[in-house]
C-alpha cells in the first residue's frame, strides 16, 4: 500500500502542471487520506475554511482500529478543530505549493473489549498538539498534501485536497 501511494504521488505530482494558489480567505477545502501511526491506520476526513489572509480554521474527524490480537483491539474516534498559517506570501513560494503550520485542539474516543488493563496507554480525553505541511497543487482544485504532526498519537497524514 505504501509503495503504491508513493508510486501515485510522484505520477501526480510530475503529471500536472498547475497554477493553483493555496488556500484564500472565503475559499473552502476537503481533505481525505490516511494517517502514519504505530496505533492503526488512521484515516482522516477534514474541512478547511480561508478566514483571513495566509489563515485557515476547520474541523477534523479521524477513525482508526488498532490491534492484531483478539484479545485487545480498541477503536479509536477523534474529532477536533484545526487552525492553520500558510507560509506561501512570506516565503515567495511558488504558487502550486502550499507550506502551513498551525495547531488541533481536539478529543479521542477510545473503544475496546477492556480484557487486559492498559490504562497507562489508552483513554479518551482532551489533546492539544501542532502540526506543519505542504500540498502540491496538480490542478486548480486538486492537491496531494503531507502533514506531519497532529492528532492523538499521530506521526503524520498523507492524503488529498479538493478545493469546493
Amino acid at each position: 500500500m505504501k509503495k503504491f501511494a508513493l508510486l501515485f504521488s510522484t505520477i501526480l505530482f510530475f503529471a500536472f502542471a498547475s497554477n493553483a494558489q493555496p488556500i484564500e480567505e472565503g475559499e473552502s477545502q476537503v481533505n481525505v487520506g490516511i494517517g502514519l501511526s504505530t496505533y492503526g491506520l488512521p484515516f482522516y476526513g477534514g474541512i478547511e475554511f480561508g478566514v483571513a489572509e495566509n489563515i485557515s480554521v476547520g474541523g477534523e474527524f479521524s477513525y482508526r482500529k488498532w490491534g492484531k490480537y483478539s484479545v485487545y483491539s480498541p477503536s479509536i474516534i477523534t474529532i477536533a478543530g484545526i487552525g492553520n498559517y500558510h507560509f506561501n506570501e512570506l516565503f515567495d513560494v511558488p504558487p502550486e505549493y502550499d507550506i502551513y503550520a498551525g495547531l488541533s485542539l481536539g478529543y479521542s474516543i477510545w473503544s475496546d473489549n477492556d480484557r487486559y488493563s492498559y490504562s497507562w496507554f489508552r483513554g479518551s480525553g482532551v489533546y492539544f498538539t501542532g502540526q506543519v505541511g505542504a500540498r502540491y497543487f496538480v490542478s486548480d482544485n486538486f492537491a496531494i498534501n503531507v502533514e506531519f504532526g497532529g492528532g492523538t498519537y499521530s506521526g503524520g497524514k498523507l492524503g488529498v485536497t479538493f478545493k469546493i
